[in-house]
């Protein structure tokens, strides 16, 4: 008694839900082609260009400064004293571990950097996503990027990427 009375329920549960996702609105976007359009995400990939840009000119500087001192160091190392060759090998060793290690910590920086750089970017994305899905009445917003939605309902579901664009450049 108490299943069959447990199983109702959850049909009328269901009966209504389904009723109801009649009258059900959506939107759906290109997040990557809103994001890439907004003039602050624009800013944002100029200033980490420039940051990466830097990086790079100082790691290349210093594998050159390395280069040049490990073929000096090759074309003289037979006529040097032993205790003077082990010096320079070390001098060179600390150079190529210093080299390693600020490649890796420039990584790094340059990962917390676009992150840095992209959270409030994405932050107000998200934000107009909401503000047009409550002003529109959609029950849902879907990001329809990497095929997610590979078929939407033109009686049901609006393309709202132009539209979010729109409402972007305006702020």
């Amino acid at each position: 008694m108490k299943m069959r009375r447990t199983v109702i329920i959850l049909f009328a549960l269901l009966f209504t839900a389904v009723l109801q996702a009649q009258d059900l609105k959506f939107g759906i976007f290109s997040y990557e082609a809103v994001l890439q359009s907004m003039p602050d995400y624009i800013a944002a990939q100029q200033d980490l260009s420039q940051l990466r840009s830097q990086y790079d000119a100082e790691t290349k500087r210093t594998e050159d400064e390395f280069n040049v001192k490990y073929e000096a160091f090759l074309e003289e190392q037979s006529g040097l004293a032993p205790t003077i060759r082990n010096k320079r090998q070390l001098e060179l060793q600390d150079m190529m571990e210093r080299g390693i290690t600020f490649k890796k910590e420039a990584k790094r920086l340059l990962e917390q950097a676009e992150k840095d750089a992209l959270t409030p970017v994405k932050n107000r994305l998200s934000e107009a996503v909401k503000q047009l899905g409550r002003e529109r009445g959609y029950a849902f917003i879907l990001n329809a990027d990497s095929e997610a939605v590979p078929y939407m309902s033109a009686d049901k579901g609006e393309d709202v990427t132009e539209v979010l664009k729109a409402l972007l450049m305006k702020k």
